[in-house]
């Protein structure tokens, strides 16, 4: 992650709030692990690790360690000054650093990665290939530590400049950040003075001159009365240079003359040249890092030790990252400290098959080799398990995610194109994504790579430019494969980003045809001198009789238009392409493109794919999701910062296609999970107006079976919660729903007309919003099904309490809901209030004869309820008949179904019961079911015995045949 950028924009927030405190009670409790390039843990199980409080490292206070230098009382308070100032502008985070938590902080946690020395004859030697792999250290050459940095060589020769290196994602800011903190917090107390320079914005500067002393004293004010002693602090002052990439350095004598005085003025890459030769503050040590491609730009006499920053090649480094990340007590909180917060549990339980992921599959692994990586991967499982901040979508995550770390990095400093690395990396990278995603293709041969690359290269400077691309970025965005049978090949470091950078590739504008290409060029040419020719033909047409010219002057007007056809038919064929993948049934349990994403982080057991399909068969769910994502105004703004700008213009023509292929296809009955991933679209896309015309045929929102994840409900919640037409059906039954999910869900259920909550585990809790919802003014609700779930008698106490203000509400299903005696009792005592319902199902709820017959005496009493359902129930031989009898007097106006017969005949409702039965089979208790069924047999046996209609006998026998067969699926007796 990038801080050299965010320190010339000032754009990071107000960090973590502190307020000055006095110079001995600054230092807050860090946690700080290293680990050396090993298979385990030194110290035990990462939660054993050591714990260091305030000065525990080195107990002296910090203004006593100052040694012979700085020790006068002015000095002392100016260092700590310095320190404190660095704690602040160093732990104020980025906003996509805030999503984990209020209380994270990046100087309370930390994993270094691994760092090993390299020599001069390594750097250089040139490659023959794609060096995507990661070389194994030389023998004799263990990993470095921060605090090895400038101990003496192999040789015994003294080090004081470090050049670490290290390509795009691997930490270098990091690092550096790390180093900083720990110097201001007193563990390194070789440094007295550290003094960090942002070679970014050194570079702003340009040939301003300014002598050393005057760029200290222009970016550290408490420093201004120690200048006069930096010349004698020696090798206890270290300079750091963070970004060299940023300057443009020549160390010939013909370029940059020598200098000694710290006090002449100069241009800044001159004072750098002269710092970095050992001839301006001899004795000082330096730290610079840079990307690889800019190693060259120093000398290897001028540097004592050449550092590589290697990431983290020690899965062990990668899951103690996890752990810190994902554990954080606060890191399930939503915006502003909504939502629920995600328990130890939960948290422990995401670690663990992440980290057996990381174990069984070496290829997220080798993703997560870059720490940047690591970072995208808490990222996302933190979006789609966390409570989602308000705004936050998928595509803003991996947007944030490459400005983190691309902004504001030229691909080459010395070139006068001036070119963004992000945009280099979108039309080369994007084109590889587009290209592999329309031939189905994830993994990549070298000359598939290459053809991308050079594609289009004439010139000597683009051929640098990609010299320098492959080098510092490749690697960030493929890594070589370690899949058996896939050795050599090559595939994007997370399968997320080849459907990200495809889309990146077509929103921007990049993929064109030959016809496309031409066609531009003339249709501009045209434009340009059309007016001129245009006048010029209308003149000579007046004075000349040639019919032919009114014929020329229609075909200049008309090869505007052409091009313009064209290039909308070419966006009509990606959006095209895009609905269909969208709408891809593409596995055999053909999840939804979110429970795709973390199965993919996750890992997942079982079978991925229906056995008959070729295995090679890949698929693209996200590619349309990034595609409505990129166009959001949101991330236009941020790939602007880029280097990506998408226009205006284009983004509406753009939108315009897919909402034309989107309004034709998405009017279709979809499955469930498709249903999803199409709300999934609108919600990446942030437009409401745009979803509200697309969406308007919807009338029907099927996602039973789908598991509701907070992010979910968001989504469903956020894309239809603000629509006005009715919905005639919300089916959510087996949904996993708990009552931060029905709360989220309360603007789609006040659209509903027909709501099904069935079989979601739902307590009583939940009853309080589904109490809310039927005693709200737009509740429009008129079938309510909540069957299955353990409501209990305490949450139908809060449903009579809505059941008694409710306007709207005619069927009502409490099936196998626990209510027991005392449920019945209380919607008996209710029931009166209500004045529209029509039938209510309270079947095989525990209920005795007592509690059965108070309900249906309040039924009878009811102004509009015709059917009552309490079959199922604990009632006797006696209470059935009783309830029979009530059910059929004259003056009965509810029909009471309490058994499978009415007397000596078969109740017409007999198929309600027993498909309900058939339906609800694998989840009520069978020994209970098979009990309640051999009583029903013995009803229908004595309703036969006692009739002597050859038509009701036929019947009865039919109904015994599917009791009979029922109790055989039971494991019961059937005789």
């Amino acid at each position: 992650m990038r801080w050299s950028c965010l320190w010339a924009t000032t754009s990071w927030g107000s960090g973590l709030g502190r307020t000055s405190r006095p110079p001995d009670e600054y230092i807050p409790s860090l946690i700080h692990w290293s680990w050396r390039l090993k298979g385990a843990c030194p110290h035990g199980s990462p939660r054993t690790l050591i714990r260091h409080h305030g000065n525990s490292a080195n107990s002296a206070p910090l203004s006593r360690r100052h040694g012979q230098l700085f020790r006068s009382i002015s000095a002392t308070e100016a260092i700590q000054r310095h320190r404190q100032n660095l704690v602040e502008w160093f732990s104020r985070l980025p906003r996509e650093e805030r999503q984990f938590g209020p209380t994270f902080a990046l100087d309370t946690v930390h994993v270094d990665p691994v760092i090993r020395e390299s020599t001069p004859d390594q750097l250089f030697r040139p490659s023959a290939g794609l060096t995507l792999e990661h070389q194994p250290p030389p023998a004799g050459l263990p990993p470095l530590a921060l605090s090895q940095l400038f101990d003496p060589d192999a040789c015994g020769h003294r080090v004081q400049t470090v050049v670490l290196y290290g390509t795009v994602g691997t930490g270098k800011s990091t690092l550096v950040r790390k180093m900083v903190l720990d110097w201001c917090y007193g563990r390194l107390p070789a440094f007295e003075l550290l003094i960090p320079f942002s070679c970014e914005d050194l570079s702003s500067l340009g040939p301003t001159p300014a002598s050393l002393y005057q760029l200290v004293a222009q970016r550290y004010a408490p420093l201004k009365e120690l200048l006069p002693l930096m010349a004698e602090a020696g090798s206890r002052l270290l300079f750091v240079l963070h970004g060299l990439e940023r300057l443009n350095l020549d160390f010939r004598l013909a370029g940059t003359g020598l200098c000694s005085d710290p006090e002449e003025p100069g241009p800044s890459a001159a004072i750098m040249v002269n710092l970095l030769r050992k001839y301006l503050l001899p004795e000082a040590r330096i730290l610079v890092t840079t990307r690889p491609s800019a190693i060259g730009r120093i000398p290897s006499k001028y540097v004592g030790r050449y550092g590589e920053i290697c990431g983290f090649s020690d899965t062990n480094l990668q899951k103690l990252y996890f752990q810190l990340r994902l554990n954080q007590p606060d890191c399930g909180q939503g915006a502003g400290g909504a939502g629920v917060s995600a328990t130890m549990a939960q948290r422990d339980s995401l670690v663990q098959m992440l980290s057996r992921n990381l174990e069984g599959h070496h290829q997220i692994a080798a993703a997560c080799f870059l720490p940047s990586y690591c970072w995208l991967v808490c990222a996302t499982l933190h979006f789609l398990h966390a409570p989602t901040p308000a705004g936050q979508t998928l595509t803003s995550i991996y947007t944030s995610f490459l400005r983190l770390n691309f902004s504001g990095e030229t691909l080459d400093s010395t070139d006068p194109s001036n070119l963004s690395l992000m945009a280099y990396a979108a039309r080369t990278m994007g084109k590889l994504a587009y290209e592999g995603m329309s031939s189905r293709k994830t993994y990549f041969s070298e000359e598939d790579v290459r053809g991308c690359l050079e594609a289009g290269i004439k010139t000597e400077e683009e051929f640098q430019l990609l010299h320098i691309f492959q080098r510092d970025a490749l690697r960030f965005f493929l890594a070589p494969c370690v899949e058996p049978g896939r050795r050599g090949t090559f595939v994007f470091t997370v399968p997320a980003m080849q459907e990200y950078l495809a889309a990146l590739y077509i929103v921007l504008g990049l993929r064109k045809t030959t016809l496309q290409r031409v066609g531009k060029e003339v249709a501009e040419v045209v434009g340009r001198v059309g007016e001129d020719v245009s006048l010029v033909l209308g003149i000579v047409a007046k004075l000349l009789p040639l019919r032919i010219l009114p014929l020329l002057f229609n075909l200049l007007k008309v090869v505007p238009r052409v091009f313009g056809r064209v290039m909308g038919k070419s966006r009509e064929a990606v959006a095209q392409a895009m609905v269909l993948e969208m709408f891809r049934e593409e596995d055999y349990y053909n999840d939804d493109v979110l429970d795709q994403m973390g199965a993919s982080i996750l890992g997942v057991e079982g079978p991925r794919r229906h056995p008959d399909e070729p295995p090679e068969d890949e698929v693209f769910e996200l590619f349309p999701m990034f595609m409505g994502g990129l166009l959001s105004a949101h991330n236009r703004a941020v790939l602007a910062q880029l280097g990506c700008s998408i226009k205006n213009l284009d983004a509406l023509e753009n939108a315009q296609a897919i909402k034309k292929k989107l309004g034709k296809l998405g009017r279709q009955m979809l499955p469930p999970s498709e249903l999803l991933d199409h709300l999934f679209f609108h919600y990446e896309f942030q437009n409401q107006r745009f979803s509200a015309e697309v969406l308007s045929s919807l009338r029907q929102l099927n996602l039973a079976g789908v598991r509701m994840t907070p992010l979910k409900c968001t989504v469903v919640a956020a894309v239809l919660g603000s629509g006005r037409h009715a919905l005639d059906e919300v089916n959510l039954a087996s949904c996993q729903l708990d009552p931060s999910g029905l709360h989220t869900l309360m603007p789609v259920f006040l659209r509903a007309r027909k709501l099904g909550l069935q079989l979601n585990s739902l307590g009583p809790e939940a009853c309080r919003d589904l109490r809310d919802l039927l005693l709200h003014e737009q509740c429009q609700v008129t079938t309510l099904r909540l069957s299955n779930n353990p409501l209990t008698a305490e949450g139908v106490a809060l449903l009579a309490e809505g059941l008694a203000g409710n306007t709207s509400l005619t069927h009502l299903s409490l099936l196998h809901t626990g209510l027991g005696d005392k449920g019945l009792e209380l919607l008996a005592a209710r029931l009166d209030s209500n004045q529209q319902l029509q039938e209510l199902n309270v079947a095989y709820n525990g209920a005795g004869d007592a509690a059965a017959l108070t309900l249906a005496k309040a039924a009878q009493e009811h102004p509009s309820l015709e059917l009552l359902h309490l079959y199922f129930n604990e009632l006797s031989s006696e209470g059935r008949q009783v309830l029979r009898d009530l059910g059929g007097t004259a003056e009965g106006r509810v029909r009471v179904v309490a058994s499978l017969t009415e007397g000596t005949a078969v109740s017409e409702y007999w198929s309600v019961i027993l498909s309900e039965v058939q339906r609800n089979l694998n989840s009520w208790d069978r020994a209970r079911v098979r009990r309640h069924l051999e009583l029903l047999l013995r009803d229908l046996e004595d309703s036969r015995g006692a009739t002597l209609n050859p038509w009701r006998k036929a019947q009865l026998l039919r109904v015994e045949g599917e009791v009979r067969a029922l109790l055989e699926q039971l494991g019961g007796s059937g005789g």
